[in-house]
């Protein structure tokens, strides 16, 4: 498993965006926000939790650096993934 953090915006074409980015991808992902947690592939549970911070994404695969690279707009670089 990996985790990365992420930003998403409330704009509707960025989460969009993000979405159909990571439903090309066969690996199981989730995004957590506090307590909360959502597929990531799923656009009406990013809209559910907190946007205005990063969120903490777990991909469930070891060998997703095609995904990650993919991402890399999204990765928020300058600080380590949640615990």
């Amino acid at each position: 498993m990996k985790s990365v953090n992420i930003r998403l915006t409330m704009m509707t074409d960025h989460v969009k965006n993000f979405v159909s980015l990571v439903n090309r991808y066969p690996y199981d992902m989730d995004l957590r926000s506090g307590r909360y947690v959502v597929d990531a592939k799923s656009i009406l549970g990013i809209f559910s939790i907190d946007l205005s911070r990063p969120i903490r994404m777990d991909i469930y695969s070891d060998d997703c650096d095609d995904l990650l690279k993919a991402l890399d707009s999204y990765i928020v670089k300058d600080e380590p993934a949640e615990e």
